[in-house]
């Protein structure tokens, strides 16, 4: 049974496509198993296990990580392995020849020394040779919804009778990085409604830097691949790095 937790996760996320393509590229050209770096619901992992491809799901979220396996085991996927670890601290009994980390999640640790130390876990992740993919936001441009202005359009779902909405109020500088704020909203079968704010930190990071940061961990910087942004997702740049 899905969760608000999970709900709202798949309703703020699950919707992004424009970067599939490249990860099933990617793992079509490296054996094994691919490690998902912030897995969440599956949205990248299910999508690779279909196609064939062994995954190890990571993610420190044990909620999240319940409803992608529940999703995997009803979809038959025995592919599928989930591991409940922070990025910053995780190990692997045999390194993978392929690491992906999409929608920014490398963006959500908390500035550079825990990026160091991911970087440093990914590098002993991934054998001699192997690709880590990092996907970052590099163009953020702050807005705020000001009183009496038209509003974004929310993201809306409905699940056993309960609308839930997910409307963008603002991306807004702060703390070295970008605040990104959401109002949800749920209306219930019988009228009730409730409110709250949502707040999502990303550290400024651009693909220099990591490149950077990548080589004093020990990873070679070698492309940086575009994926353009849509009418609901902001553009994004795909770090690559040998091991």
């Amino acid at each position: 049974m899905s969760t608000p937790h999970v709900i709202w996760h798949d309703l703020e996320c699950g919707s992004y496509h424009e970067d599939l393509p490249l990860w099933r590229a990617l793992a079509a050209r490296h054996d094994g198993p691919v490690l998902d770096v912030g897995a969440g619901t599956g949205r990248v992992t299910l999508e690779l296990a279909l196609a064939g491809h062994e995954v190890i799901a990571l993610d420190r979220d044990p909620v999240l990580l319940d409803a992608l396996e529940q999703r995997a085991l009803a979809a038959g996927l025995t592919s599928v392995r989930a591991l409940c670890a922070d990025a910053r601290e995780f190990a692997l009994p045999v390194p993978v020849e392929l690491c992906i980390v999409p929608m920014q999640t490398v963006q959500l640790l908390d500035g550079p020394a825990d990026r160091a130390r991911f970087l440093r876990q990914a590098r002993a992740a991934v054998r001699t040779g192997g690709l880590l993919a990092l996907a970052i936001a590099d163009s953020l441009e702050p807005f705020e919804v000001e009183a009496g202005s038209p509003e974004p359009l929310p993201d809306v779902g409905e699940f056993d009778g309960t609308v839930y909405s997910s409307r963008p109020l603002a991306v807004r500088p702060e703390n070295g990085g970008f605040v990104l704020e959401r109002r949800r909203e749920t209306v219930t079968a019988d009228g009730r409604l409730s409110t709250e704010e949502n707040r999502i930190h990303l550290d400024s990071l651009d693909a220099d830097t990591l490149d950077a940061e990548a080589t004093a961990a020990g990873l070679k910087p070698f492309d940086h691949v575009e994926i353009a942004a849509t009418e609901d997702y902001v553009g994004t740049t795909v770090v690559m790095l040998r091991a």
